[in-house]
């Protein structure tokens, strides 16, 4: 049986952390996955590939730079994705002091710093 408290400490970055100034790539250890990203400064994401969300799970959606999630127009909605998001780009900014939350396997941002949180 799995300890609930190691559980609960996985699903919020106990498993590690990256901090990242450049403009080079960030991805996570093999078969893990960034659940946070805390900005640092103003942060944008390049468009091509900037923010790639986690699609092992047909059954999720996270937002990302590769494809809008719970994109389906409003009143369409399904069991599975909602209605009315868009796809982050290249001019969208994440301002200091904000955290997301989601599954992603690429970070790369074009401007700014962040602290990324690993998770299962």
């Amino acid at each position: 049986m799995a300890n609930v408290n190691d559980l609960y400490n996985k699903s919020f970055g106990q498993m590690g952390s990256v901090f990242s100034d450049s403009t080079d790539p960030c991805t996570p250890p093999s078969n893990k996955v960034f659940i946070a990203i805390t900005f640092l400064s103003t942060t944008t994401f390049d468009s091509s590939g900037g923010l790639k969300a986690d699609t092992s799970n047909d059954a999720l959606e996270f937002v990302g730079t590769e494809a809008a999630a719970h994109d389906l127009s409003v009143g369409s909605e399904t069991n599975v994705s909602g209605g009315g998001g868009a796809q982050i780009d290249v001019n969208n900014s994440f301002t200091r002091g904000m955290t997301i939350y989601g599954r992603w396997t690429e970070i790369d941002a074009a401007s700014g710093s962040y602290i990324a949180y690993i998770g299962d």
